[in-house]
């Protein structure tokens, strides 16, 4: 149980058949799944803050703010997707698919700023009673808000795993731990059906550690990626796939890192010295093709050829060791 628990709530890396190989379509996608589950959620917060306004929950309310969090982070979101479009300049040279992962941190903020309110509001509610009225409403609304919230965490979460976009499959894992949280509200309802309204404000607090506890856990992913982090593998799969190459005698050198969802990486490869420039260079060109093909997210692979380190044998007669050759 505690692994289906942590696979649904920790960032992981997903198989890789489900990437999406061409840039453009892997922003569409993106800009797509944005603009849809702004909707979902949207829908679900309007419902959640007209019950909220009715009854007090402050549970409730806790659940209401991380959504509409959630609606203040996707615009830039689209704007960020929108952005790396653009083409390279002479100033930014690699483009600006970086905003996507600065739109990242946005996202950390505005989560950890909802949980502070969270936090508020329960103790301000543990320290002045609050009669909860409508409680078969509040009831209502957890389960379409749970309900609402793990259907945009599941598209969410799969359109980001397929583009390689960590900003998007943050937001999911924020709207997954809406989900968890407003079925959670129902315990504050029953506490408050049996006489003990305390329950409300202490299911608040509950939600806001559960929001801090999965809000680390995504920004990990996009801080690593800011400075250039990689998932554990992916570089092992970039020299065993260039090894492969018909040619490639060894690769001496590999180094890889996400610009926005997009994966780049440059390598050194070590060719027969005997080749001609045009022969090294076709061998380069098919080291990048191939790796384009079984590396998913790869966008770009610069390939630097060196000429091999031929084994050398002692001289038969002399025992020596052939001269070095220039």
């Amino acid at each position: 149980m505690w692994v289906r628990v942590k696979h649904a709530l920790v960032p992981h890396s997903h198989d890789h058949t489900e990437a999406i190989q061409t840039a453009d379509e892997a922003t569409s996608v993106g800009i797509r799944a944005a603009w849809i589950s702004l909707a979902g959620m949207g829908a679900t917060a309007l419902l959640q803050i007209v019950i909220v306004w009715l009854s007090g929950s402050v549970a409730l309310l806790a659940d209401t703010l991380h959504n509409l969090g959630h609606l203040a982070t996707t615009i830039p979101l689209i704007i960020a997707f929108r952005l790396g479009r653009r083409a390279p300049t002479r100033r930014y040279s690699y483009g600006f698919r970086r905003a996507e992962d600065l739109v990242g941190l946005l996202i950390g903020a505005v989560i950890a700023l909802s949980a502070g309110l969270i936090v508020w509001e329960s103790f301000q509610a543990l320290a002045t009673q609050r009669d909860m009225t409508h409680l078969g409403w509040v009831l209502a609304a957890s389960l379409v808000g749970a309900a609402g919230n793990e259907i945009v965490a599941i598209y969410r979460i799969r359109a980001g795993r397929r583009i390689g976009s960590a900003a998007l499959i943050a937001e999911g894992q924020h709207a997954r731990t809406d989900a968890l949280t407003s079925l959670a509200v129902v315990i504050g309802v029953t506490g408050a059906w049996v006489g003990v309204p305390w329950v409300d404000p202490v299911i608040g607090l509950v939600i806001a550690v559960v929001i801090v506890a999965v809000l680390i856990s995504s920004m990990r992913t996009v801080v690593r990626r800011l400075m250039d982090g990689i998932d554990a593998g992916t570089l092992d799969l970039v020299e065993a796939t260039a090894a492969e190459v018909s040619g490639v005698v060894s690769v001496d050198r590999a180094r890889a890192r996400w610009i926005g969802h997009r994966l780049e990486t440059d390598l050194d490869i070590a060719v027969d010295p005997a080749l001609t420039v045009a022969a090294s260079h076709g061998i380069a060109h098919g080291v990048h093709d191939r790796l384009r093909r079984h590396v998913p997210h790869l966008d770009w692979a610069s390939v630097h050829v060196n000429p091999a380190k031929m084994a050398q044998t002692p001289d038969q007669d002399t025992g020596a060791p052939p001269p070095a050759k220039g």
